[in-house]
């Protein structure tokens, strides 16, 4: 490791004085301006990552849903996963450290993780649409060059896409090529097998309307819509020619806001969807026929997969080679809570068989372990009818998911698949179960560390006296509950609240985002009844 190169190199990416960063729950995000020296820094990072994994490793510039202003970067380990919670902490020292403590750090890193120097190192690099992802995504380079390492910057991909890469790079090729053309072939040729078999026909469950955010998404599904338009027609919305990335668009927007984008035109019971700025969320929404406007979040998603992977289950049942009951397979499918964050979700489905994650906002995907992918493969040669069929649809479904990361475009195309194979319209989805009123919030703060959660971000133990004054106001509404949580990315606490009303959810969240401005220590506008600019 040339020392004295790093040294000559940070000069040229130097640390804003007194900035201090954590590598959050997708990694760092600012504004992009102060970004500089901590790309360069994850470039060295994601080389001595990568030598010690002895693997492809990959990073990432965006800052997904935030705004167009803003940029970040987070890396991608070997199977396509989170970086993991040790290297985090490595991350945030490396981004924090003074110039004179670079050299430090770095050997620090590399004798506390073993790291061999001498091993050969690679990096994937991709970038969203942003006006400052190309400069930052040299700045990456220029720290992974000045260590050594080899790298292949693939340019614009969504965030799915570069954890598709690494996947790829990292089994030889066995997940699928670590080419765009690899990943669009892939999923197309899986959702036109599954698509073929629905009995239902026309165009009613096989066209959408797609709201991009401005982003990303809208370059990729553009490029790829040709791969899969005999099995689904996609109309583009705030596709990148004009509007701002993020900007009153984008699955945060509606989700937050519980409205269409701007930008979108919407008849009676027409199917929708948005994506987030990097393409890595997705939300359904329709108007009924009396104009009033219905979110299918990443709740219902996660319903429609479990119950349509229970029944194919069902169909090919093989006995007792799977480590559960069959009672349990036919009455239930278990349900757990985790903290906030789709890295915390991803750790939980990985210690089970087949496990389906999403988080409200739309990130999310179906995990299936190599013993069930092997099972189910051998089973769609083997059986006959019926059960064979449910076979290759299983297999299909598998090979859709982008199992490394949530992938909005996978997810859309596993969802329009079920609709189509159960003949479900929007609204009949939406009807699987009906949510209580709720509404989401979030009250600026000077520093959201001081809001320390427990029990899956459900309770809060910091500062003294918020969970008591939540349970109080709780009280005051039938059927409710809500909860606060520190945002991962910015100064901000995030607000929950549902109660068996409209009006009662939003006075709970009213209520609940004052005692947080009181006992949180909240900055600016105190909020007000009926307050939502912050939503």
């Amino acid at each position: 490791m040339d020392l004295g190169a790093v040294t000559k190199h940070s000069a040229s990416h130097a640390k804003p004085n007194g900035l201090i960063l954590q590598y959050g729950t997708a990694g760092f995000r600012t504004k992009a301006e102060h970004l500089d020296h901590v790309m360069f820094r994850m470039g060295l990072l994601a080389v001595l990552r990568s030598k010690q994994t002895k693997s492809t490793i990959g990073v990432m510039v965006t800052a997904s849903h935030n705004p167009e202003e803003d940029n970040g970067v987070k890396l991608v380990d070997p199977l396509g996963e989170m970086l993991a919670p040790s290297w985090e902490e490595h991350a945030t020292c490396l981004a924090n450290a003074e110039e004179q403590d670079m050299q430090r750090v770095l050997i620090d890193i590399s004798k506390k993780e073993a790291v061999n120097l001498q091993q050969d190192a690679f990096i994937v690099i991709g970038r969203d649409t942003r006006s400052s992802s190309e400069k930052l995504s040299q700045s990456v380079i220029d720290g992974v060059t000045v260590l050594g390492g080899q790298f292949h910057d693939y340019g614009l991909l969504t965030t799915p896409q570069l954890h598709y890469m690494v996947y790829c790079r990292n089994t030889s090729g066995r997940y699928g090529k670590a080419t765009t053309e690899g990943y669009y072939q892939k999923l197309s040729k899986a959702f036109l097998e599954l698509t073929k078999q629905a009995s239902c026909s026309g165009d009613e469950y096989r066209s959408l309307k797609v709201d991009c955010a401005n982003g990303i998404g809208a370059l990729k599904l553009r490029e790829m819509e040709h791969y899969f338009s005999q099995g689904l027609s996609v109309q583009l919305f705030n596709d990148g020619t004009k509007g701002k990335l993020n900007h009153l668009c984008g699955a945060d927007f509606v989700k937050s806001h519980q409205k269409p984008p701007q930008g979108m035109e919407m008849k009676s019971n027409e199917r929708c969807c948005s994506f987030d700025g990097d393409a890595d969320r997705i939300v359904y929404y329709y108007h009924d026929a009396h104009g009033r406007f219905h979110l299918v979040d990443g709740d219902k998603i996660a319903t429609l997969i479990s119950s349509f992977l229970k029944e194919l289950l069902l169909e090919v049942w093989w006995g007792d080679w799977l480590p559960c009951e069959t009672r349990l397979i036919r009455e239930i499918v278990p349900v757990y809570c985790t903290k906030t964050g789709v890295k915390h979700l991803h750790h939980k489905a990985q210690e089970f068989d087949i496990g389906v994650y999403f988080e409200a906002n739309g990130h999310g995907t179906a995990l299936f372990s190599t013993t069930v992918e092997m099972k189910i493969k051998q089973l769609a040669e083997e059986l006959e009818d019926k059960k064979r069929k449910a076979a290759k649809m299983l297999e299909s479904i598998i090979d859709l998911f982008n199992q490394a990361a949530g992938d909005a475009i996978s997810d859309m195309l596993v969802i329009e698949a079920i609709l189509a194979l159960k003949g479900l319209t929007v609204q009949q989805w939406d009807a699987l179960y009906t949510d209580l009123p709720n509404r989401q919030l979030k009250v600026k703060v000077a520093d959201r560390r001081v809001i320390s959660t427990t029990d899956a971000e459900r309770q809060a133990v910091t500062p003294p006296g918020l969970q008591e004054a939540i349970n109080d106001l709780v009280k005051k509404y039938k059927l409710s509950r809500a909860f606060v949580r520190p945002s991962g990315t910015e100064d901000v606490v995030r607000i929950y609240a549902e109660a068996d009303s409209q009006e009662s959810a939003d006075s709970l969240a009213h209520e609940v985002s004052l005692a947080v401005f009181q006992l949180a220590g909240g900055i600016g506008e105190r909020p007000q009844p009926g307050w939502m600019a912050g939503s």
